[in-house]
């Protein structure tokens, strides 16, 4: 049965780059249905980092979230990215499924849906982008309404000459 999967995109190394080539490998996954304009905002960590490049993109798909999860693993390898013991080290590319449907897991390999998309501004407004009136699988919540209530104050920067280089999709 088709899903919708709504994944994160982040990257923070020549993120002009992998950002559009993730995008790309994404369709592997099932056709893309939507994708939010790009932001860039300040890396999370303590250490200073550069810039993060942020997106999310709407597909729908067939596949289970293990399998997704393991898929965006090996897009992510394919693009060189290293997992380092620090999960705030600067990556080329950072993929992450956020929501599967109204999916509720909770194992050590995947909590869905993702935790970070009630805390984060740039997770919360770019899935708000491609699924405004999605409801959060566990609080209810619209994901308009939870961008809405993370976005003041938050600094994302868009960049649509980042987003101008993503593959065309479906309106």
């Amino acid at each position: 049965m088709t899903e919708p999967a709504f994944i994160a995109l982040g990257s923070n190394l020549e993120p002009e780059t992998h950002l559009p080539l993730a995008v790309r490998h994404l369709t592997q996954l099932g056709p893309i249905r939507a994708i939010s304009m790009v932001y860039q905002n300040p890396a999370v960590g303590p250490a200073p980092a550069p810039d993060f490049l942020n997106a999310a993109v709407l597909i729908d798909t067939d596949f289970s979230a293990l399998e997704i999860r393991g898929r965006l693993r090996a897009i992510e390898a394919d693009h060189g990215r290293v997992l380092a013991a620090d999960k705030y080290a600067p990556r080329v590319i950072d993929l992450d499924l956020c929501l599967l449907g109204s999916q509720v897991r909770e194992s050590p390999e995947l909590v869905l849906p993702d935790p970070d998309i009630l805390a984060r501004p740039h997770l919360a407004v770019t899935l708000a982008e491609i699924g405004p009136d999605f409801p959060h699988p566990v609080t209810g919540e619209r994901l308009s309404d939870i961008a809405a209530r993370l976005r003041p104050g938050a600094r994302l920067r868009p960049r649509p000459d980042v987003a101008s280089r993503l593959p065309p999709h479906p309106t």
